[in-house]
């Protein structure tokens, strides 16, 4: 796997990135950058690369102390955080420690030639080291993004992707990323989306011993995938819905994380959609496939263009532009049909 990986492209790096740039320029662009250096200047990172044992010390002393979500794995796992073999259960435990219990026990490991795993995973920074968000203040994003911190050794996270943006920001350690294409998710093996390690469905094919017997198409997945490093400073921006499978590849590694972007769980929020087509579509004829198939390319996705170019604007209906007014009529007539009164 070390020369696959040394093969894949590497992701555009951008320096010198201002807020304007930021929105302007990179978020429309839906395409992973690179950012050097962008929180460089963070006390946390000068800590990070002072070393474990101050950066340990650091965050121990801002430490509220409320118990978090720890992730525990033996040393056989290598590191990825996964699955039992029949995918029944997860290769690892669950527990509520403070952070810096679970700092001690990855600091405990550092020497160890192979050691248990620890992962203090997605902790909302506010609520457990709070007086870190004064000292190291984002330079793109305002402070309504709620910043969250991982911790852990050498950890694997299986290949998934996120509803939200995603700016990551490295604080201690090197983190590996490589990605892959929204469009990617055929050929990625993807575990079950309602019984997952930590929220997200997995890709069940490892990218660190990959069977390609066993998930051929992954070939393909790695034909379009970029890959890239991180030092302490640096941030990658992850375009919402990009598949990233992350390493850390330090004894000690710390990650602060900003996610945004997705819209409210409402009916008008696409998972909504895609879980009433689960019970609408999915098991329907293949007669009718093809037509809901076609109804959606061409109204929804609208791959050929305007579909309603032909129709005067004010005849357009739901099918032309939207208004408040004809949302709620949308939304009306939705209501009925649920309700049975269609």
């Amino acid at each position: 796997m070390p020369d696959i990986i040394e093969s894949l492209p590497r992701i555009d790096t951008i320096d010198g990135v201002t807020p304007d740039i930021f929105a302007q320029a990179i978020l429309p662009a839906s395409r992973p950058v690179l950012i050097r250096g962008l929180v460089a200047d963070w006390p946390a990172v000068r800590h990070g690369r002072a070393g474990a044992q101050p950066m340990a010390h650091y965050l121990k002393t801002l430490d509220t102390g409320h118990p978090t979500t720890v992730l525990e794995a033996h040393n056989g796992v290598q590191g990825r955080f996964s699955y039992s073999a029949d995918m029944s259960e997860f290769n690892f435990n669950k527990r509520f420690k403070t952070i810096s219990a679970g700092i001690d026990q990855i600091l405990a490991a550092m020497d160890h030639p192979n050691p248990p795993y620890t992962y203090i995973q997605s902790t909302v920074i506010k609520d457990y080291l709070p007086d870190f968000l004064a000292e190291n203040i984002n330079p793109l994003l305002p402070p309504a993004i709620a910043p969250r911190i991982w911790i852990s050794n050498a950890t694997r996270a299986q290949t998934h992707n996120d509803n939200d943006h995603n700016l990551a920001c490295v604080a201690a350690g090197r983190r590996r990323f490589i990605l892959f294409p929204p469009e990617q998710l055929k050929n990625l093996y993807i575990g079950p989306m309602d019984h997952t390690p930590s929220g997200r469905a997995i890709s069940l094919a490892s990218l660190e011993e990959p069977d390609f017997a066993r998930f051929p198409r992954l070939k393909d997945a790695l034909d379009a995938a970029m890959v890239t490093e991180l030092e302490p400073g640096d941030a990658l921006y992850v375009p919402k819905y990009w598949w990233h499978h992350v390493q850390s590849l330090s004894p000690f590694n710390v990650l602060i994380n900003y996610w945004w972007g997705n819209s409210a769980p409402t009916v008008e929020n696409p998972m909504s959609a895609f879980l009433a087509a689960l019970l609408s579509l999915k098991d329907i004829s293949p007669a009718d496939k093809v037509y809901w198939k076609a109804m959606f390319d061409h109204y929804i996705f609208q791959v050929d263009g305007d579909p309603m170019a032909h129709v005067p604007p004010a005849r357009q209906g739901g099918l032309g532009r939207h208004d408040a007014k004809m949302r709620k009529g949308i939304f009306d007539s939705l209501r009925k049909l649920i309700e049975g009164r269609g």
